[in-house]
């Protein structure tokens, strides 16, 4: 039996997301020395919306931002029975002396996270790196890693999965808790 509770609506969702707007700004004021990545694939989709976001607040078409495929950078890479293919990135910029706002859906147990700031350094080194996420599940860390900015807390045990459902891929805007028995 599948158990599921829906943790966020579309609505509830657009509102998170001004909300971490707002609080970027508040901390890094027009963007000029700031770049927003997107952790591929979900963590862009999040970044894209935050970016559209960001723009019209700011009233501005200059901020910067790439998508980080962090496949090969993986400590799982050699545990998977089927190859990874790679996703064309959109890296196209230095993020030396830059800070960097790193986004991504759903922090866990952060390698995810740990492999996406190796894969940062072969673009530059950064003056700074903030993680931005929509849901943390901050009971399950396994790596020292904490979000600076979190759309919502939720607490979990290793049975459940946070599902995040965007219109893009699945037609809806919706965040879910499933558990199975």
């Amino acid at each position: 039996m599948i158990l599921e509770r829906q943790i966020l609506n579309q609505r509830d969702i657009q509102i998170t997301i001004e909300r971490l707007c707002h609080q970027l700004i508040e901390h890094h004021g027009d963007f000029k020395n700031t770049v927003i990545v997107g952790v591929q694939p979900r963590g862009k989709l999040l970044s894209n919306r935050i970016i559209v976001k960001l723009k019209k607040l700011l009233n501005t078409n200059n901020i910067e931002s790439g998508s980080l495929d962090i496949s090969f950078y993986r400590d799982d890479l050699r545990r998977k029975k089927e190859p990874i293919i790679p996703e064309v990135m959109d890296m196209n910029l230095s993020l030396e002396s830059k800070n960097i706002v790193l986004i991504d859906d759903v922090l866990f147990t952060g390698r995810s996270i740990r492999s996406a700031i190796d894969a940062l350094m072969a673009f530059g080194r950064p003056n700074s790196v903030e993680l931005l996420t929509l849901i943390d599940r901050r009971f399950s860390r396994e790596l020292p890693i904490q979000p600076n900015y979190v759309g919502k807390t939720v607490d979990s045990i290793d049975s459940e999965r946070v599902i995040v459902e965007w219109k893009e891929e699945n037609g809806k805007d919706r965040i879910l808790m499933v558990k199975s028995d």
